[in-house]
């Protein structure tokens, strides 16, 4: 690899995306949003990022904006590859003679053919070459798991689009599970909620911006509110109502019991040996779902496993990712596959 090629890593999420660029660190953060247009038979993108999350429910009847990732995947390849363009160029732009290197992050588990999908998006995209990596094991050396030595270690990464848990020992994933369950569908309970008890149609931005500010896994000692705006859904005119951190806490139940389930389906798993190093080190949150209030108590309280919020937890799988793409010929003989 030629010292002066750039080298990205890149967390695809179905929420935002993370870009590290080697010797400058995590250089760019928006959301994997994209506003299109239809022009005849071709798709045309009008803004990408922040600009086109701007634009969310305040655009014309030919304008879409979209997520072009589901639940960790690539939904609409094209669009992705427009978006991956975009944030590629964006930072690798004053290196227009020399293609980058690319290091993406994927769900774990994804088909071959999810794979070749995203290798293929990025390299239209402008790569020169690109590796891709499992999202637990990115996030687990972003978090700064001794992931190369023997010892077991637990990372429970929570994107927006899917929660993964993996034991990660010897640079490589020894068991994992993972559940299309993250922090859209917590949105998606709270509107939900809000639309069958209060009558209240609310859009996506509002529905985040309750969880984030107000939203807990467990009941807080100190009740919080917010004052929400919406539409009527009987008489379809605007109304306000108050909504407190408990209903939150009620609403997202049920997306995270499947959370807690797919923490507990890899602790079945984890062979005996690597169990007792996870009692003793406690399972490591990343991810943008794991600055939910009190998500640490209620893992520790269902698993009987101490769960604790890595550093910095929505950058953990783009720096770990990075640090893969630097340490590559090392990893690569350790995981022939990798």
């Amino acid at each position: 690899m030629s010292l002066f090629t750039p080298q990205i890593a890149i967390d695809l999420g179905t929420v935002n995306v993370l870009v590290h660029l080697q010797g400058r660190g995590v250089v760019l953060q928006e959301p994997s949003v994209v506003a299109i247009r239809e022009d005849g038979n071709k798709t045309i993108i009008v803004e990408v990022g922040r600009a086109a999350k701007d634009m969310y429910g305040r655009t014309p009847t030919e304008i879409e904006v979209m997520r072009p990732l589901r639940d960790g995947v690539i939904a609409d390849y094209f669009v992705t590859q427009g978006m991956l363009e975009y944030f590629i160029t964006k930072v690798a732009g004053r290196f227009p003679m020399r293609k980058p290197s690319v290091m993406i992050s994927v769900p774990y588990g994804v088909t071959s053919v999810e794979r070749r999908a995203v290798r293929e998006a990025a390299l239209a995209a402008g790569a020169r070459e690109v590796n891709l990596i499992p999202e637990p094991l990115a996030a687990a050396i972003g978090a700064g798991l001794p992931v190369g030595t023997p010892t077991g270690n637990l990372v429970v990464d929570l994107g927006g689009g899917s929660t993964e848990a993996a034991v990660v020992a010897m640079n490589g994933i020894v068991c994992a599970e993972s559940v299309r369950v993250g922090g859209v569908h917590l949105d998606e309970a709270i509107i939900s909620y809000v639309r069958k008890k209060y009558n209240l149609i609310i859009g996506e931005p509002t529905a985040e911006a309750i969880k984030i500010k107000i939203g807990a896994a467990v009941e807080l000692d100190e009740r919080l509110e917010m004052q929400v705006q919406g539409r009527d859904q009987v008489a379809g005119l605007p109304r306000t109502i108050t909504i407190t951190s408990s209903e939150v806490t009620e609403a997202i139940s049920e997306p995270l019991a499947a959370i807690v389930n797919v923490v507990r389906a890899v602790l079945a798993k984890t062979p005996p040996e690597l169990s007792s190093d996870i009692i003793d080190r406690g399972m490591a949150l990343t991810g943008g779902g794991a600055l939910l209030r009190e998500l640490d108590s209620l893992l520790t309280k269902e698993t009987g496993v101490p769960a604790y919020v890595a550093d910095n937890p929505i950058a953990c799988t783009a720096l770990g990712a990075g640090k893969a793409l630097a340490e590559l010929p090392v990893l690569q003989r350790s995981i022939p596959d990798f």
